[in-house]
């Protein structure tokens, strides 16, 4: 897989319905992290992600430190509208994490201060957004990282 797409207690089930899509369509491996804001079986979740759901390849946590645990030697970059640095300026490679948070608050502030030097964001250029929808985003981040492998 090219890349891995980390979703860390998504709350909303159309965007990780849409994100599922996103990563069978990238060729990307997705990981989901609960506890999450729906049940997985969740109608909206198919529905946004059609009858793909079933080809999807897809990793569940049980939480966050089982994330961790599991992946402690994979290397990862964090999404945040914290970072300091853009998306274009990641270190793209193979296997590479991306690692998002939830949509209500993103990324909880001790891995915020944790990995702070792996911590990027998409630019805003307007005074009246705090954020992307998490689905667009992801879209944004993967679709840059698959174009800087080519």
């Amino acid at each position: 897989m090219p890349l891995n797409i980390v979703l860390i207690e998504p709350e909303i089930p159309n965007n990780t319905g849409n994100i599922g899509r996103l990563a069978l369509a990238s060729g990307s491996h997705l990981h989901l992290v609960k506890p999450f804001g729906f049940k997985i079986d969740d109608t909206r979740l198919k529905r946004a992600g059609l009858d793909y759901w079933q080809h999807l390849s897809v990793t569940y946590y049980d939480n966050v430190d089982d994330f961790f645990l599991k992946n402690k030697d994979k290397k990862m970059v964090f999404l945040s509208s914290h970072g300091t640095k853009n998306h274009w300026d990641i270190p793209f490679e193979d296997n590479l994490f991306l690692v998002f948070g939830k949509e209500s608050v993103g990324l909880a502030k001790p891995i915020i201060e944790k990995y702070a030097n792996k911590l990027y964001k998409i630019p805003l250029y307007s005074d009246h957004v705090r954020s992307l929808n998490i689905a667009n985003a992801v879209s944004i981040v993967v679709y840059e990282g698959l174009k800087s492998m080519n």
